[in-house]
Parts: C-alpha cells; structure tokens; sequence
C-alpha cells in the first residue's frame, strides 16, 4: 500500500498557551480536519517539544509541536477514466460542475467505476490527494445538477466545515404530484425506514431535518417548485416531499404508484407515467470561497428531460398560475 509522509511544525503562539494539545493544533492548522488530527495524536505523530502527549493534555506558548504522519495514498482503488464533465467554473481551489442524471457520484458496491469521481480524476488527477477526490456534497445518480470538488486539502476541510455550519445555500428545482396550495418549510426528521433498510423515512428516531419550498408554477397535474436545504440528510427532499403527499415525478423509491388524475391528456399522462428518474435538479449554489473570503454563486439550467417534461406539462396541462 501506497504512503506518504506529512511533516511540519509550528511554534505555539503565546495567546494559545492553556489549550487542549487538539484545540491549538486545529486552530493552527486549519487545512486539516479536527478529527483527522486528533487520530494524528492517538497514533503518536505528533509530539511537543519531544514529548507525546494525549489530545486534551494542556500546551504552553512557545512550545513547538512536531507533526510526523504517515498518511495512506488516498482513493487508491479508484481509477482515472475519461468521461465527459460539464465545468461550469474552475480555479485554484474549486471546481464546479453541472452533473448529469444517470451517474453515480463516488464509486461504490455494484458501480466500481464510471461515475463522476472516475471523471474528476482523469480531468484533474491531483484530486487522487484530497478525501473523497474532493467531493464537498453529493446529489442521488438520477438528480442532476451544481456541485462543488475541493481541488485542495485546505479547500476541502473548509467547505465542509461550511457545509456543516449550514453556510452553503442549496437550492433546488423539483416538478411534485398534485397542486401545492402554497409555500413552506417541513421540518421532520429522517432516518432510516424501519423494514425497508435501503430506504429513508420520516420518523421521530431521525436527525432533524428542515426544508424550505416555494412555488414557481401550479398546473392542474402538479407543480413546479423551488427548495432550499436547511440540512443535508440523505435523499431529504425525496423524503419530505413524499411525506407530504406530493412525491417527486418520476421517483421510483418515495414516489409510489402515484399517477396523474384521469381527466389529463393521455400525451400528458404517457410523459409523466414514463420519466425515467425523479424530476429533481441542483439549480444554485452559494458559497464563501475557501481562499478570497468572498461570496460566490453558481446556477446550473435545467436539465433537458425536465425541461421538456415542463414542456408538454405546459401544452397539455392548462392554464399555471403565477409564481410566488
């Protein structure tokens, strides 16, 4: 197996002296992830003026602490392969991309290679270096749309930490069953489905959950909406919209055997009966950039099935009423 070596050191500020030996070192080193130095500390990398000590063991101004860690090659088993990506912005620290529906994000059981990884690896090879080959957030194979890759360590640790402090603006683009009456929020928590293990649920054992919707358009068959993720729980708008009775069109787990009511045109019956995937799309994203402390924001159009999904529901499904 592969590895390399991560070797620094710093001198301990006077102003830190008193701290935990992980506090001061996560507040000096913020390329790295606190638990990622605190596993440092377990396996004995790191030292202070010659000496191990344990993470919460008290450090002094003026100490140096030595870092010594041998890391494993990172993402080893995944393969650079060169698959088309859609770049939407690139610099020295991101790179964002408007994905497609139908590929997997990271490589996995049943899908060990052609996925969006595979791509970002072959465009960008030094993301074989950075945890998850810099992926920040992930979005469902069959959702397509805006993600962010961190192209640095440093990059990555503060994306996420963003991420986690809910300071990354998610929004979303979803064509739902039935007429919403108007906007809102759900809150309901999401865990796992009790029987159905490979399924997500709303239930009171979950982790709090929060997602903000609005209309755009109402059709006689359904309704186009927009949503902005409060938190990320897995499949969480999938979830909260079947929880709410308007699953997502085209969804095949959370989505039922919910149809369009008898009195829409069979065109428009057929499209909706035959989308292949649920009708979601990353839309926006909002950021502080990781390096130039600014706030940045990226749209990604509409994916082309569900524009033309919107299309025919335009045609065939009557009059909207307007956006609010």
């Amino acid at each position: 197996m592969d590895m390399k070596q991560e070797t620094f050191s710093v001198i301990i500020p006077e102003n830190h002296g008193g701290k935990r030996l992980d506090q001061v070192l996560a507040l000096l080193c913020p390329q790295h992830s606190r638990s990622r130095l605190q596993a440092w500390i377990k396996a004995g990398f790191v030292s202070v003026d010659g000496a191990s000590l344990k993470q919460k063991d008290i450090v002094y101004g003026g100490q140096s602490i030595a870092v010594k860690a041998q890391i494993e090659s990172r993402n080893e088993k995944w393969i650079q392969q060169k698959i088309p990506i859609d770049v939407i912005h690139e610099d020295d620290d991101l790179i964002v991309v408007n994905k497609a529906p139908g590929i997997v994000v990271h490589p996995g059981a049943g899908n060990p290679d052609r996925t969006l990884v595979n791509a970002l690896l072959f465009y960008c090879p030094e993301l074989e270096q950075i945890p998850r080959a810099g992926i920040v957030q992930r979005l469902d194979k069959e959702t397509s749309g805006i993600m962010v890759v961190a192209k640095s360590l440093k990059a990555h640790t503060k994306l996420v930490r963003d991420l986690q402090a809910r300071k990354i603006t998610r929004e979303y683009r979803a064509i739902v069953h039935g007429q919403l009456i108007s906007g809102g929020t759900i809150n309901a928590a999401i865990g796992r489905h009790p029987t159905l293990r490979k399924r997500m649920a709303v239930t009171d054992r979950g982790k709090a959950a929060t997602t903000h919707y609005r209309i755009i358009h109402k059709y006689p068959v359904c309704t186009d909406i927009r949503l902005r993720l409060e938190t990320g729980r897995t499949h969480q708008i999938r979830v909260h919209l079947a929880h709410l009775g308007h699953p997502i069109i085209g969804d095949p787990v959370y989505g039922g055997k919910r149809r369009p009511p008898k009195n829409a045109s069979d065109r428009l019956r057929e499209k909706i009966a035959a989308f292949p995937r649920q009708a979601l799309h990353a839309v926006r994203l909002e950021l502080n950039h990781p390096s130039r402390n600014e706030q940045l924001t990226w749209s990604a159009p509409l994916a082309k099935d569900i524009e033309e999904l919107l299309e025919t529901i335009r045609e065939e499904g009557g009059s909207l009423k307007g956006e609010r």
